[in-house]
């Protein structure tokens, strides 16, 4: 038997206003127009952070631990929390040109752990150290 609640607000025991509401795996979002539907859980944010323009200092994230300068034009990031396998999706954006490494050129690259950032100069033929990268992870923790 199924049930359903309706209410307008949720609120903790105290009625201050603030809660923790905790989702299972198979919570569902409508879309606006309710004509479609998507996992909540799978359409999260699993990591992002913002490097600042040293290459290794983490200035704000979410799920990275911390920041590696592995080089010229090469930097790592490092979860907190682990991927479940390495098929997650990057998106990585910076000042300057950057583009994500993780498994390109070899599967020794891959890691549920970390993802990788190349940088590279104007003409896009060297690898050159890039100011404020920021990166963005999609796919399933550990």
């Amino acid at each position: 038997m199924t049930s359903q609640l309706n209410v307008d607000t949720i609120v903790d025991k105290a009625g201050s206003g603030g809660t923790n509401v905790k989702v299972a795996n198979n919570a569902v979002a409508v879309a606006e127009g309710g004509g479609a539907t998507t996992n909540v859980v799978q359409g999260l944010a699993k990591s992002w952070c913002y490097i600042s323009a040293s290459g290794n200092t983490l200035s704000d994230s979410l799920n990275t631990a911390s920041v590696a300068d592995n080089g010229t034009g090469s930097y790592q990031a490092n979860f907190t929390n682990n991927m479940n396998n390495v098929l997650f999706s990057q998106a990585i954006t910076s000042g300057s040109y950057a583009n994500s490494m993780n498994c390109e050129g070899s599967t020794s690259d891959c890691a549920t752990s970390q993802f990788r950032i190349r940088g590279a100069n104007s003409n896009e033929t060297a690898a050159a150290d890039i100011p404020n990268v920021y990166g963005l992870i999609h796919g399933d923790l550990a």
